[in-house]
């Protein structure tokens, strides 16, 4: 069994008596420390399957289940549990707290174990260390770069060392430099700490560094690329390096 499985996983919504199928049929095994990018149209449903992988919400029907653990079997408190102890999320948007410092932003994941401590504190500090933010710790949001506040984001995912990072267009609201920055130390972080990374994202700079790629469409995964496939395809489609 692959560290984190999906089998034959649909989800549909609901609005009203019509229902929107956004993701169908999925079956797809991703093996601990790789690193995965999802891509596709918008509207694919990358989103969505990030999204059941992580707990917040759960198939129509299918199995999600990561390193054993059958995610629909788990109530409310053991899927905060789960989330808690085995994912770090980043998201496209930030969702940095305006009024709390980066390291402030970066402990919030262990004070609902540890509280506001020396020890969570010094934690998040060295989170920031590896982000390279640790001279600006004591800085807000306000006072940090797109992409420095994408980096705090990135450590608060990392704070509790969780062995899966799911990263939702990470660099969408980044500029392409700083875009590539972010992808670097992701990478970085699943080649010395053996995390796993999935992305969903519509940046091709992942191809670069990505183990596999799923594509999918229409909420149907169209064709999944290993790294000898990914070879053609960046030069194919001529993306830098």
């Amino acid at each position: 069994m692959a560290f984190i499985e999906l089998k034959n996983v649909t989800k549909a919504f609901h609005a009203g008596e019509e229902e929107y199928p956004a993701v169908q049929g999925v079956s797809l095994g991703i093996e601990s420390g790789e690193f995965v990018a999802v891509m596709g149209p918008s509207g694919s449903g990358k989103s969505t399957l990030l999204s059941l992988v992580g707990g917040l919400c759960h198939p129509t029907s299918g199995v999600v289940s990561v390193d054993g653990i059958d995610l629909g079997d788990l109530g409310p408190n053991k899927l905060s549990d789960f989330r808690r102890e085995y994912l770090g999320f980043v998201f496209q948007s930030f969702y940095l707290v305006p009024y709390l410092t980066a390291v402030e932003n970066v402990m919030l994941p262990l004070t609902i174990q540890q509280g506001m401590n020396g020890k969570a504190k010094d934690a998040a500090r060295e989170a920031l260390r590896k982000v390279g933010l640790d001279a600006k710790a004591h800085r807000l949001p306000s006072q940090l770069s797109g992409g420095e506040q994408e980096r705090v984001a990135i450590a608060r995912a990392i704070v509790n060392r969780p062995p899966v990072i799911l990263a939702d267009e990470p660099t969408g609201n980044l500029d392409l430099t700083t875009g590539e920055e972010v992808i670097a130390l992701l990478k970085r972080l699943s080649q010395e700490r053996g995390v796993t990374v999935i992305s969903a994202t519509h940046d091709f700079k992942m191809l670069n560094v990505s183990d596999r790629v799923v594509w999918i469409r229409d909420g149907r995964v169209d064709k999944i690329e290993n790294r000898e496939e990914l070879s053609i395809s960046i030069g194919r489609i001529g993306v830098r390096g």
